[in-house]
């Protein structure tokens, strides 16, 4: 196999790279900066005719057996809007009609940055592979101690605030919180 290159194995080591302020992975030999960003997660607070919210109780961890609504990572080339109806069809066999973004969060101490919208139930949920189960819940039901993340409870409060406002013929932007690490 004479005169075939052999790709080098990257070395890399960790440094501020000439103009930057934080210190990165850089390749030893070519100079490649390799980039440690957010996950983007994307969900929806779903509900159905008569207003209550879908939750799935975790098959997986982490918060295996705890209540959430769908959600999930991003997927490259996908939109966000994508990754919410597909994150509601594998954890709930549910279809949506999707509304305006609702809201998003920041969690910095697991680098994740959040997107949850408004969204219509357009078909009866079943537990996805990742659900050990679906229910539907009034608000007043809603097992608020048994909720996988805080993100969850922001994310229902934040429904029912842009419920109110539309009620009164007000629009909303986007809410946003965001957890110190």
């Amino acid at each position: 196999r004479a005169g075939l290159m052999t790709a080098q194995t990257p070395s890399f080591s960790r440094s501020v790279p000439e103009g930057d302020t934080h210190e990165r992975a850089v390749c030893d030999r070519c100079g490649f900066v390799s980039y440690d960003n957010p996950r983007i997660i994307v969900g929806s607070v779903p509900r159905d005719e008569q207003g209550r919210f879908l939750l799935c109780r975790r098959a997986i961890e982490p918060r295996r057996g705890f209540w959430t609504l769908p959600a999930g990572f991003l997927e490259l080339s996908e939109t966000p809007e994508e990754g919410a109806r597909r994150e509601a069809m594998e954890e709930a066999r549910a279809a949506l009609d999707l509304g305006p973004l609702l809201a998003i969060y920041t969690v910095t101490r697991i680098s994740q940055v959040q997107l949850f919208y408004r969204a219509r139930l357009t078909s009866t949920p079943e537990a996805g592979e990742e659900s050990l189960e679906v229910a539907l819940f009034r608000h007043e039901e809603i097992p608020i101690k048994a909720l996988a993340f805080p993100t969850v409870a922001s994310a229902i409060a934040h429904e029912l605030e842009a419920e109110r406002l539309a009620a009164r013929g007000l629009a909303f932007s986007p809410f946003t919180h965001w957890e110190q690490p």
